[in-house]
């Protein structure tokens, strides 16, 4: 499966990150939650670690989508 791509976040000095796809605004973390966040975005893939906070990551239809003729 390929990596997704297009996230952005961005730390403010409040606390809160805002995480965005291709330009808009996908979701806010703030507190605890935003601290989580920066801490797995630090150890990891990015793109992909934003994908799994945004909720926006595996929908279940990857093979059926592998399989279609016009992705063979």
């Amino acid at each position: 499966m390929p990596a997704p791509h297009g996230f952005h976040y961005e730390s403010h000095m409040n606390g809160t990150v805002h995480i965005s796809h291709r330009g808009r605004q996908v979701t806010v973390l703030r507190g605890s939650r935003a601290q989580e966040f920066l801490a797995e975005v630090e150890g990891g893939d990015d793109q992909e670690v934003m994908a799994r906070w945004t909720g926006n990551y595996k929908h279940g239809n990857e093979r059926t989508a592998r399989n279609h003729p016009r992705n063979r």
